[in-house]
């Protein structure tokens, strides 16, 4: 029985993929809430390596905005994608001093995490998603026109394709 067999027959995939996400994003919506409350001192760090405040409030949003979409579910694929071409564009541009080993150790930690978001943006988010959770309050309460759109969300979804990015996860 391979892996992902003894896991689909657990029924774990979805609570791996919360898992997943719930850390991956972790790591993007501290920074974020780290950059704007110590603003001030951000601001003097980043204008060092020539990032002005505009492209800091940028970054501060992109990292609470796409973590949070991530951690809860509501256009993660989007979400993660934004955040894995954030995470290969830091590498690129702030961590290839190669002959310091921490410069190279940030350099490949940001293309792993760039390589998890962009296999969860495949992935999709998983049953446990305020997406899932709002497709079904949107058939139960909405009526007719409401229970057609959650009927094709569902059926995007075992199909493994989002139904707003059209991504398709694997089967």
């Amino acid at each position: 029985m391979t892996p992902t067999e003894f896991a689909e027959k657990l029924r774990a995939k979805d609570a791996v993929l919360l898992a997943g996400r719930l850390l991956l994003s972790l790591i993007f919506v501290h920074e974020g809430l780290q950059l704007a409350t110590h603003f001030e001192g951000a601001q003097k760090a980043m204008a060092v390596l020539g990032v002005g405040t505009p492209l800091l409030l940028a970054t501060i949003a992109l990292q609470l905005g796409a973590g949070l979409s991530v951690a809860l579910g509501i256009q993660a694929r989007l979400g993660a994608v934004a955040l894995g071409l954030f995470c290969l564009m830091t590498a690129s541009l702030f961590h290839t001093n190669f002959a310091s080993q921490n410069e190279l150790l940030h350099f490949e930690k940001d293309l792993a995490i760039a390589g998890g978001m962009f296999i969860l943006a495949l992935a999709g988010s998983g049953k446990f998603s305020l997406d899932r959770a709002l497709a079904g309050f949107v058939k139960s309460g909405a009526g007719e026109g409401a229970e057609v759109e959650a009927a094709s969300y569902r059926a995007a979804s075992v199909n493994g394709q989002d139904e707003i990015t059209g991504l398709r996860g694997p089967d």
